[in-house]
């Protein structure tokens, strides 16, 4: 998929590699103080840890800068003394400024890496886009109606194996990516492909399993030697052998407690769809190879970046491994969020403007990257192009479909919310409401988080549902919680039989 690349190619590649090292100036001063001063807002806000922000515009990066800690100060224990005098003296480490040098794991943008791969091989000769599953795969559920294309526009109906924003007993253990899509692709189908749109990460395991099947050529060893090489994309690592090169550490924060360290999915885990991180810098030059066309034929990023039309003719709001708006003046953007355990990223793309920025952040569930994103979009974006209703535009998320907000009117999900609130206000929980994935979330510590942070914000006056959609054969919700002290947002994830296998509390967005 990335064998071929011209002599022009090469040359751009090449200085948007030089361009990464020193391209502050290009950025003029005025923007520069209202960028800045635009994240530390938001840092302050949502007291993210860190966030490594870029913007690239005209084929070169021209800002990056980091703000925060990558690493929080914490306790460790000493050795003092010899023998049986021998103590553990207490002593607290020091914080590590975040640079816009390191890596920080950019979840689910990884994406878009695996579909350019599926492109160049279909360019290659070696697969089509509308080949089946089953050309490969036969054994799979439905295999011989299920698309290349679906997978990578998320129209397959295969189950989201991992939609969960927290880590799940079965993400500690190391897994082989073939398990995990022999379990999840053997299920039946969601609805039937084409016809509706779901997010889903099996899709792309699956789909880097049909890179490696394509090329003959584990899928890691075909990314770097077609993408990330030809690209001159420097400092990429993949996570499922490159974690130790980590300099910025993963937090995570139960309700409004404080920071508390995360860890990463096991290897195995958010294969093809969710492996890499990256400097922000990086990021930004494969975007700048999206926009002018460096890599692949112009025909292959077309339909990347083209909206997948439903057996109905609806939209889809997606292409291959982006989402897709068009404003009424045509302007195009194409956008994608990712989360690991640990670390939210955001990136976003104006085609036509050539205008790219990003915003890579280390705590779990954090609204952060994509306020960041939003609160840029009016300073890096011609005034005339700024979309004035769009949050997915913006790069926040975008997975779930938004309904009217309503207020708690009685219904059954609304009213389980507030009483579970309320316990956690008193230090109670009832684990016979949760799945064993949730409850082995809520560990005494969490639970005291919780109430240690609810409880003096006083009972619930009001909660509000901001948006309700399937993901991986789950019902999410998202709510704003209202309490006599303060605002707090609140999801969840919940089975066909009731069971809460998510019940996430975090700031106000």
């Amino acid at each position: 998929m990335r064998i071929r690349l011209a002599a022009n190619a090469l040359a751009l590649a090449a200085t948007l590699t030089f361009t990464a090292i020193a391209p502050a100036q290009r950025l003029s001063q005025d923007d520069r103080v209202k960028v800045e001063a635009a994240v530390q807002h938001v840092i302050e806000t949502t007291k993210v840890p860190s966030a490594s922000v870029g913007i690239a515009r005209g084929g070169r990066v021209v800002y990056t800068e980091a703000f925060g800690n990558a690493k929080l100060a914490r306790n460790v224990g000493v050795p003092s003394g010899s023998g049986a005098d021998m103590t553990m003296a207490v002593s607290t480490s020091k914080p590590v400024k975040a640079k816009a040098s390191m890596a920080y794991p950019v979840g689910s943008i990884s994406k878009q890496f695996t579909a350019a791969c599926v492109l160049l091989l279909q360019e290659q000769g070696k697969l089509k886009l509308d080949d089946p599953v089953a050309k490969w795969f036969p054994n799979f559920t439905r295999a011989s109606e299920v698309t290349v294309r679906n997978l990578l526009t998320h129209t397959s109906g295969y189950s989201d194996y991992a939609p969960q924003d927290y880590t799940i007993p079965a993400w500690t253990k190391q897994a082989k990516p073939i398990d995990i899509v022999t379990e999840w692709a053997g299920k039946p189908l969601d609805f039937d492909p084409g016809t509706k749109w779901q997010y889903s990460n099996t899709n792309f395991v699956l789909a880097a399993l049909i890179v490696e099947k394509a090329s003959g050529t584990p899928f890691h060893d075909f990314l770097w030697q077609n993408i990330i090489t030809p690209l001159k994309l420097e400092g990429v690592l993949d996570l499922d052998v490159d974690r130790a090169q980590l300099d910025v550490s993963g937090y995570e924060q139960h309700a409004l407690g404080p920071l508390r360290p995360a860890a990463l999915e096991a290897p195995g885990w958010y294969y093809g769809d969710g492996e890499l991180a990256m400097p922000v810098s990086t990021l930004l030059q494969w975007d700048e190879s999206i926009v002018h066309r460096t890599l692949l034929k112009p025909e292959s990023y077309a339909v990347m970046e083209t909206e997948y039309k439903l057996k109905d003719g609806s939209g889809s709001h997606y292409g291959l491994g982006v989402f897709v708006r068009v404003l009424p003046s045509g302007k195009k953007f194409i956008y994608h969020s990712g989360e690991v355990g640990g670390y939210v990223a955001n990136n976003v793309i104006s085609l036509d403007d050539d205008v790219a920025w990003a915003a890579l952040t280390n705590q779990e569930a954090s609204s952060a990257a994509g306020a960041i994103t939003t609160a840029l979009r009016s300073i890096v974006l011609p005034a005339s192009v700024v979309p004035k209703t769009s949050s997915q535009a913006s790069g926040a998320p975008p997975e779930q479909t938004n309904v009217p907000a309503s207020t708690a009117s009685g219904d059954a999900a609304t009213q389980q919310v507030k009483a579970i609130v309320a316990d956690f206000q008193t230090g109670k929980f009832d684990k016979s409401l949760f799945t064993e994935d949730a409850q082995f979330y809520f560990t005494p510590g969490t639970i005291e988080d919780f109430y240690a942070s609810l409880a003096p914000l006083g009972p619930v006056q009001a909660i509000v549902k901001n948006s309700e959609s399937l993901r991986g054969g789950m019902t999410f919700r998202s709510y704003t919680l209202r309490f006599e002290k303060g605002n707090a947002s609140l999801t969840t994830y919940t089975l066909n039989d009731g069971k809460l296998e998510q019940l996430l509390v975090g700031p106000a967005e």
